[in-house]
């Protein structure tokens, strides 16, 4: 992965190797310290499930406004992965609930209320000045540790619990006066982290079990961000290393830090939504395509024996599997899995994290446990095509001066968040055979 980054390197000449070493070393020292330490573990634990148990808040607005999620009975249910045939009333359990989404039902009503509750939720954090100490601990830490400018320090700990357009929010006042290197780190920790609401939504649609290593998977990611920018474009300038967070609320008064949050989050739960219509309608017709044309060329049966029945056709699924199995093989995903793992990946890069999740919640049962382990932190980042758009709009949008460099940066920044969330799926990877619940 590291070799990736170098070969892309604008300067390997400066590259600070030091840096390197030192955050790797740290990535592995937290994940060490979550995953292994039981009373850290113990500890972020109850953060989790304390995360977990306010997204259970949302259940109640959610439930007066479309009705609550049914614990019991019979659902109707479309085919799901050849486990019932369309028509088939199966029971609602804790198994088969995740996969019922295809109805819409459980998506549009249960986990897209989570993210308007949860955006408005993180909205108060920042009003009151909560979430600013959090990311200034973190901050002050990196920036010990790594050696990196006060801006670029608080930007990476900020991409750990809000999005990669709020995150440069907390940096503004020094946005303009940035080096490349600078907004290259908050570009790469912007694809290598997910925000707030896209946690409530990957906790809904997996399970609250995993609630832990999503937390886990955006703490270790940031320094594998801050490597893998530092390695693509190393720092040749004089830096800011002081660690000062700016004095700005978001919002007038609490009630417009909160109106403000669940704007925010409308807009982002019904781009979600819109977006998992449009792709996954997009795929199918894709698919129905290619499924065509295998069984015109005889290449269904060829890719339903090459993968031992796990791709029955030769779909968009297929290829992409095959094209990024070599780097789940990288992560250390057992052989019999690579080319669900590939795929999981290449939609990830291709589309986004939402739509390869989807697609987790499917197919985990054909996993084994390493694999769900590697994938679920693989997955675990913004780093895709359409984050260079939205990262270009964002921050040029507080700071036009930078969108020369931002429009210069974007395909390196996306590297280097692919890379820093394999490195973390790596790490991962090597400290557990399962996800532990």
């Amino acid at each position: 992965m590291l070799a990736i980054c170098y070969a892309f390197s604008a300067n390997r000449k400066a590259i600070d190797w030091k840096l390197v070493l030192s955050g790797i070393a740290l990535q592995i020292i937290l994940a060490l310290l979550i995953l292994k330490v039981e009373f850290i573990y113990d500890g972020f634990k109850s953060v989790s499930d304390g995360f977990v148990a306010l997204l259970g808040f949302a259940d109640e607005g959610a439930a007066f406004l479309f009705g609550a999620w049914p614990e019991s009975g019979v659902w109707l249910v479309n085919e799901v992965n050849g486990a019932a045939p369309p028509g088939t009333k199966v029971p609602v359990t804790p198994d088969t609930k995740m996969q019922i989404f295809k109805l819409g039902y459980m998506f549009a009503f249960k986990v897209l209320p989570t993210i308007v509750f949860f955006a408005a939720f993180t909205s108060i954090l920042y009003y009151l000045g909560i979430l600013q100490k959090i990311i200034y601990v973190f901050a002050k830490g990196m920036s010990k540790v790594m050696r990196l400018s006060g801006a670029e320090s608080l930007a990476a700990a900020a991409n750990v619990f809000i999005g990669q357009t709020e995150a440069p929010l907390v940096i503004k006042p020094y946005l303009d006066k940035m080096t490349k290197s600078e907004i290259m780190c908050l570009m790469t920790g912007g694809m290598a982290t997910i925000a707030g609401g896209i946690f409530a939504l990957c906790v809904s649609l997996l399970g609250p079990e995993y609630a832990l290593h999503f937390l886990t998977a955006s703490i270790i990611s940031a320094p594998a961000a801050i490597v893998a920018a530092k390695i693509l474009y190393p720092e040749t300038e004089e830096v800011d290393r002081s660690v000062v967070i700016p004095k700005e609320r978001l919002g007038n008064n609490l009630l417009d830090a909160i109106s403000i949050g669940t704007s925010d989050g409308v807009k982002l739960a019904v781009n979600v939504g819109a977006m998992l219509l449009v792709f996954i309608s997009l795929v199918a017709f894709v698919n129905a395509i290619l499924g065509w044309f295998g069984g015109f060329t005889g290449l269904n049966g060829f890719v339903n024996t090459f993968t031992d029945g796990r791709f029955a056709t030769f779909n968009l699924e297929s290829i992409l599997g095959l094209i990024f199995s070599p780097i789940a093989w990288l992560l250390g995903t057992p052989s019999e899995d690579l080319i669900l793992v590939g795929s999981l990946l290449g939609k990830k890069t291709a589309v986004n994290e939402v739509f390869a999740y989807v697609d987790l919640s499917i197919i985990r049962t054909q996993l084994s446990d390493k694999s769900i382990v590697i994938a679920t932190y693989a997955l675990c980042g913004f780093a895709n095509f359409s984050s260079i758009g939205i990262q270009i709009g964002g921050i040029s949008a507080i700071s036009p001066e930078q969108r020369p460099n931002l429009t210069e940066l974007g395909i390196k920044a996306l590297i280097g968040g692919t890379v820093a969330c394999f490195l973390t799926a790596a790490v991962a990877g090597m400290m557990l055979d399962k996800i532990v619940l």
